[in-house]
């Protein structure tokens, strides 16, 4: 499967909406993610990332331009154990209350679909990690409609056993801008994986579309320890 630069993706997409990313540092020590939030309207501009005991959630940064909290208010990151969950909405939870009662990462998306934003049905994208014992492995997870017919919802899930050092894998909600919005298509892309978080964070944010990027988390899970560095970036700040 071709490889690509993260850089080069985001750059050539004015509007890829939110995007996970889950892979392995080159130097193969660090389990790595980043969620990225992105936004057309003031309502969904009007965010910030702060972060929770086990994660982050999202918060309107002036409370008086809230107009609907309906999709744009959620925990994207939420930790069970050794497993971290990342999503682009409120299925965070859904995935947290479910595998928390032994069911598995896909089961627990079973009673999800996409969201309820006609014409756009914009899909609900989601990772879990797995970090335990000096192993690492992850799945990525979309559920779509079927082009734009919401009769039909659309499973995708994807499963990474001992990833490769150096290897991501990046899924997003939106192919490109437009209206609708055209949906994710395919296998997650693969991507490089840098070892420095600095680094990382730095290049994600300044390759996302300067007007429609909001914020932006980076998190490093060394698998020897289960220790976690984290980075979040808000383009709204006091």
């Amino acid at each position: 499967m071709k490889k690509y630069d993260i850089a080069e993706l985001l750059k050539g997409n004015p509007y890829p909406g939110r995007g996970i990313i889950i892979g392995k540092s080159a130097d193969g020590k660090k389990a790595v993610t980043a969620y990225f939030i992105m936004g057309r309207s003031v309502n969904s501009r009007n965010r910030v990332f702060k972060a929770t005991e086990d994660g982050i959630k999202t918060e309107a940064f002036d409370p008086s331009l809230l107009t609907d909290p309906h999709l744009i208010i959620y925990s994207p990151v939420r930790v069970l154990g050794n497993k971290t969950i990342v999503t682009n909405g409120d299925q965070t939870d859904t995935i947290y209350e479910l595998m928390d009662k032994q069911q598995t990462f896909e089961m627990s998306l079973r009673g999800r679909e996409f969201e309820d934003d006609a014409p756009n049905f914009t899909p609900r994208i989601s990772g879990i990690m797995h970090v335990e014992n000096g192993k690492f492995n992850y799945a990525m997870s979309i559920l779509k409609s079927a082009d734009g017919d919401d009769s039909s919802c659309q499973r995708y899930t994807f499963s990474y056993e001992n990833p490769i050092a150096g290897d991501g894998r990046f899924i997003h909600t939106y192919m490109g801008d437009g209206n609708p919005l055209p949906s994710f298509e395919g296998e997650p892309e693969k991507i490089s994986i840098p070892d420095d978080i600095d680094q990382f964070t730095d290049l994600l944010w300044n390759s996302l579309n300067e007007d429609n990027k909001v914020s932006l988390f980076v998190r490093f899970i060394d698998i020897a320890t289960g220790e976690a560095t984290t980075k979040i970036v808000n383009k709204n700040v006091k």
